[in-house]
């Protein structure tokens, strides 16, 4: 078996693994590297170029895999999840391969297929959506079919799998998005009892995420960040002040946490900007969307401008959940926060931020100067009211009893950030170079 670590070994982003076995490859995930405008692309009809991306580093380069000599022999491609540093890159390079069927659960492809549309590129290729916990098969030119399952786990947004890649050299196991959350609001828990038999089977490699292992107390599922939300909640004033809530788009489980909540304010719901408008619309259109029928949704910025004129007006009628929790340039909250809406925050007016901040500089930076602002503006800022989508040390150990690879690669992180991973193999008895792999991007292990 041999894995070309393409992207998301060096950053928290950008993920593409390639796996060959014989003369077949596979690919598993293509996302961007974008921080700071995370949910840019969603909220503006901005039109990247592949040409362009790549010069800034925002999708993997993938181009190694023309030096190996394995581009053309890609087989399929194996979406993860819908975030968009999973799956946002695809758009831009499908086009290099032409022969390879994509696979992903309901959710990731609803997601995917708006991002096409975005992208105003035309695919090919066959899309193919696929239950969780289902197996498909992808036919080898000279060697056995791959067996590739999706395995349902829960994370920060809905129909996320773990993939496990049956190969006649072993299993190979892909780890990346996961928290395990017994006790979601929409999903189903996590597949504990194929998680174990996989690991009875056997598992050769694991590509295991980075984030928080080192984190030694437990993250906490969707219902404790309910909690959160309901405390917060209780320590606004409602009485002729504005209430805005942000968070991801993508986190379906927690808006529908909001609006619960929101619903009891009496207030009308108002759910503003494309990027919610995109996420939510794929929920609806998967059956995962509780709420759909409690709010209304401003997709185009005309609305939206329209929107905010009569809110500054009566601003004391709506609950407002927009973007702009990153402080992402020319989100909702950014254009507020700068003047450049008729919409103006006044002292005593309430914002509830149900997220953290993506751990990036250019994340951390720009929302340190956005909560500056809102604080000099006398808002009731209420910072942190979440939970994170990423299991920490416990959530990794879990996972590492139950499928017990024999390899260990991290992934999802700076270098600094894969040594807790490398750490946490040390503890568990695995040798650095020989059962536990820090990589670099472009990297080749043959194991």
């Amino acid at each position: 078996m041999e894995i070309c670590c393409v992207g998301g070994y060096e950053e928290v982003g950008k993920n593409m693994t390639a796996i060959k076995v014989g003369e077949d490859v596979i690919l598993i995930d293509c996302g961007f590297y974008l921080p700071g405008v995370i949910e840019l692309q969603g909220e503006n009809e901005i039109h990247y170029t592949r040409a362009g991306l790549r010069r800034v580093g925002g999708i993997p380069d993938e181009r190694i895999l023309d030096e190996l000599g394995w581009r053309k022999k890609v087989k399929a491609i194996f979406i993860s999840h819908a975030h968009l540093d999973h799956v946002g890159g695809l758009p831009y390079l499908i086009e290099r391969y032409p022969n390879a069927e994509i696979f992903g659960t309901p959710f990731t492809i609803k997601v995917l297929e708006s991002l096409i549309e975005d992208a105003r590129v035309v695919v090919n290729n066959k899309i193919n959506t696929i239950k969780p916990n289902s197996v498909v098969s992808v036919p080898g030119s000279k060697n056995p079919e791959f067996k590739v399952e999706f395995i349902h786990t829960t994370h920060s947004t809905l129909d996320c799998s773990f993939i496990a890649v049956h190969t006649k050299e072993g299993i190979f196991f892909y780890t990346l998005d996961f928290k395990f959350d017994d006790n979601p609001i929409i999903e189903n828990p996590p597949n504990y009892s194929r998680l174990k038999e996989i690991g009875e089977i056997g598992v050769k490699v694991c590509i295991m995420n980075a984030l928080y292992a080192s984190r030694e107390e437990p993250q906490g599922g969707e219902r404790e960040a309910k909690k959160m939300l309901e405390n917060a909640f209780s320590k606004i004033n409602l009485k002729n002040r504005a209430l805005f809530l942000t968070t991801f788009s993508s986190q379906i489980e927690r808006l529908t946490s909001i609006v619960e909540l929101a619903s009891r304010t009496k207030r009308e719901i108002v759910f503003l900007g494309r990027s919610m408008a995109k996420y939510v619309g794929c929920a609806i259109d998967i059956g995962k969307c509780p709420f759909k029928d409690k709010i209304k949704i401003i997709k185009y910025s005309r609305q939206v401008n329209s929107f905010l004129k009569k809110l500054e007006q009566e601003r004391d009628k709506y609950v407002v959940v927009c973007t702009g929790h990153q402080g992402e340039e020319d989100s909702i909250l950014d254009r507020i926060s700068k003047g450049k809406t008729h919409f103006r925050f006044k002292h005593g007016d309430n914002l509830i931020i149900s997220s953290s901040v993506i751990p990036t500089e250019v994340n951390i930076e720009a929302r340190k100067k956005l909560d500056e602002k809102l604080k000099k503006m006398g808002v009731n800022l209420q910072t942190d009211v979440h939970v994170h989508g990423h299991g920490g040390k416990l959530d990794k150990e879990k996972l590492l009893n139950l499928i017990k690879p024999k390899h260990i690669i991290p992934a999802h992180g700076s270098l600094e950030q894969e040594k807790d991973v490398m750490n946490l193999a040390k503890e568990r008895g695995y040798i650095e170079g020989k059962t536990s792999h820090l990589v670099k991007n472009g990297q080749v292990l043959k194991i």
